[in-house]
């Protein structure tokens, strides 16, 4: 799986739309990758995963009533080899990823804590979502059909005026979209 990647291949959503021809492929296409990646704006993150191990560089900030470091770091579900460095370069072997039970439930470790900083830290591990959830493919699919359906709407209108069935095609994301992808949101954290 890479970073970033498109939640579901163009045949899924040609079968999703009831599409047999392949006379709308190219605009399909598109359509896959825009509304991935609105999946991935609403949320706040991706779920794709890199390929090979990547150092990342994050400054924790101290938390007076912990008495210890947090660390916000990018999703992490795969923590083999996982590598913490202080800015001195040595290794941090007592940090704790966090939420603890994320592993335990098919989330990503959103924030490491710390005992001891002394400034920026560097990390290497496989950053991002050992497998895509349900959602963010169903997601996709929901705010694809939208645009599909956007297409016939000149204007932005859908329906006739005259037969009182005028609906007007506001420019959000499905209402259905959200919902969906709704626990799938990061979280931010501030200490």
């Amino acid at each position: 799986m890479a970073w970033q990647p498109d939640y579901a291949e163009l045949a899924k959503l040609k079968s999703y739309l009831h599409i047999d021809d392949t006379a709308d492929d190219w605009f399909l296409s598109m359509w896959v990758t825009a509304t991935s990646r609105n999946v991935d704006d609403f949320c706040g993150r991706q779920f794709g995963q890199v390929d090979v191990a990547e150092e990342r560089y994050y400054t924790p900030v101290y938390d007076r009533v912990d008495r210890c470091w947090y660390a916000t770091i990018d999703d992490l579900q795969d923590v083999t080899g996982l590598q913490v460095v202080d800015e001195d370069g040595t290794a941090v072997t007592d940090h704790v990823l966090l939420p603890r039970n994320a592993a335990a439930v098919g989330r990503p470790y959103e924030r490491l804590k710390l005992s001891r900083c002394t400034g920026e830290i560097a990390a290497e591990a496989l950053w991002g979502w050992s497998a895509v959830p349900a959602a963010a493919p169903t997601g996709m699919f929901m705010q694809a059909a939208r645009i599909a359906k956007r297409r016939d709407s000149p204007f932005g209108v859908a329906g006739s005026p005259s037969e009182g069935s005028e609906l007007r095609l506001l420019a959000q994301l499905d209402p259905d979209f959200r919902t969906t992808l709704k626990p799938l949101q990061r979280r931010w954290w501030a200490a």
